[in-house]
């Protein structure tokens, strides 16, 4: 009996099972490779995608901003410059009913006209003071106390409008003394007009 043949048979198929272990191997491996290069390959894409996309998105939000601030602007500028013009009209106004004004003097003037008109010879001498001066003298007042009402209520008003973002910190105060110099010149023209501060003249007898 002779062993020899026995091991000359089993060692081809040891070789051959070895072979196939390592061709299974090598095709199980491959997919698993692939799949990694493809995964890393997705981030990256994506990362693309999102770098890609930020720019655009940043400058839509920018422009957004610009819009927003643009339109809080116009919608503050009007009220804004308007109380500014209301609080420095009242000022003027004010300084104008304290002094008197052109259309004052004016019917002033026609109120002395229309008195001498109006008085005789025969009138005493209150009533040419009263016809001459005194008519005079309370028209002027009453028109500057006009104007005098005027610019209190111009200041007030300025006063109570609410406090936004687009008006100057100089208008408040500025209205308030508008409001004041209308206030004094309404005090002034009430004295006038009714004999309070400087009476009329009277005649001696």
């Amino acid at each position: 009996m002779n062993p020899t043949p026995k091991t000359q048979t089993t060692e081809p198929e040891t070789t051959e099972a070895t072979a196939d272990t390592k061709v299974a191997e090598t095709e199980a491996t491959a997919p698993e490779a692939g799949s990694a290069e493809e995964r890393d390959a997705a981030p990256a894409a994506t990362e693309d995608v999102k770098d890609a996309g930020e720019p655009a998105d940043q400058d839509d939000a920018l422009e957004d901003d610009e819009t927003h601030d643009d339109d809080t602007v116009t919608e503050h500028r009007p009220a804004g410059i308007g109380a500014a013009a209301a609080a420095v009209v009242s000022v003027c106004l004010g300084i104008v009913a304290l002094t008197g004004t052109w259309t004052s003097r004016i019917i002033g003037e026609r109120a002395t006209l229309v008195g001498q008109i109006k008085t005789g010879q025969s009138a005493t001498p209150e009533q040419q003071i009263s016809a001459l001066y005194g008519d005079a003298w309370h028209a002027t007042a009453a028109v500057n106390g006009v104007v005098a009402l005027v610019a209190l209520l111009v200041g007030v008003i300025v006063l109570t409008l609410p406090q936004r973002a687009g008006r100057a910190a100089w208008v408040r105060p500025v209205a308030v003394a508008g409001a004041v110099l209308g206030l004094l010149g309404l005090l002034v023209s009430f004295g006038m007009y009714f004999d309070l501060l400087v009476a009329l003249p009277s005649a001696a007898a």
